[in-house]
């Protein structure tokens, strides 16, 4: 099942995307009266989503997605976005070279926090900065949604608390790593594009497997596999949940395969018009425009 928020009629809500993904029914239209995305992971059940999926199937009426504002599916994350750095290896030796350093062996993951002023959604601009940076970046990323608060989780038990999964665009301004640190250079605002809608843990096979792909301006840039991770979703959440709290709406940005902007030779960014494509098989496309706002 697809779920997603929308502005409709003035308002956002959570709706159901119908099978053919060209209509929406409104969560409330069933009976269910869950304001945000996060309200519905937090107070639903599988029963409930069930019942929603089967409801939805026989609803006579649906709204067409052309008369919505698609948003993001969590405008508003309950934290920080959990990231994880270099997971995929050929992205990590990507990396090296650019940083002219040694490649080496990877022994613990790489955690780090992503700071959100909101998550914009498929079909919103990404703010290019361009007043103080000249390096902006794309990272095209899993993102994996808990479903309830975890806190040490043993491994075989990981996949009961994954929600679902989504599409995030991890928008770097690369110049900012002068600060030694990630905070600054992934946490800019408008640099956390999600979307277009959460697809329910239940219709993908775990771990997930999915081809992942990113281009700019029609050009492929990214091409690999989320099986490539060096660290799965299931070992991510068990190390973090070891120590601390990990609570239900928690999203987690899985990693990016090689082909950013800085590993080509020479380095191309994202400037003004650029039109950024997103897409992750089972999920569904995510597609942002760069603007000097």
């Amino acid at each position: 099942m697809k779920l997603l928020t929308c502005r409709f009629q003035g308002k956002e809500i959570v709706a159901v995307l119908t099978p053919d993904e060209r209509h929406m029914i409104p969560l409330s239209d069933l009976g269910y009266q869950y304001e945000t995305m996060n309200d519905l992971i937090r107070q639903s059940s599988p029963l409930v989503l069930q019942e929603i999926r089967r409801t939805a199937l026989q609803w006579p009426a649906a709204v067409e997605l052309q008369e919505v504002q698609l948003m993001a599916p969590i405008p508003h994350p309950v934290r920080d976005i959990v990231c994880m750095g270099l997971n995929y290896r050929a992205h990590a030796d990507e990396m090296s070279a650019a940083l002219k350093e040694r490649p080496t062996e990877r022994i613990w993951p790489i955690f780090f926090g992503k700071a959100v002023d909101y998550c914009r959604g498929t079909g919103e601009d990404i703010p290019s900065h361009s007043d103080f940076i000249s390096t902006l970046d794309y990272e095209c990323e899993l993102g994996a949604i808990l479903w309830k608060d975890a806190r040490k989780v043993p491994p075989e038990k990981v996949s009961e608390y994954i929600f679902g999964y989504t599409i995030l665009n991890d928008i770097t301004g690369r110049e900012l790593s002068r600060h030694k640190q990630n905070y600054f250079m992934k946490s800019l605002d408008g640099s956390c594009p999600l979307g277009p809608w959460i697809v329910t843990a239940d219709e993908i096979s775990y771990p997930p497997q999915l081809a992942i792909r990113l281009s700019v301006n029609g050009e492929p840039r990214q091409n690999g596999n989320t099986r490539d991770m060096i660290f799965d979703i299931t070992q991510i959440v068990s190390e973090l949940s070891r120590g601390m709290t990990l609570p239900a709406g928690t999203i987690i940005a899985t990693g990016s395969p090689t082909g950013i902007g800085f590993g080509m030779d020479p380095p191309v960014f994202l400037k003004d018009g650029d039109v950024v494509t997103c897409e992750i098989e089972g999920i569904g496309v995510l597609v942002n425009t760069v603007r000097d706002i």
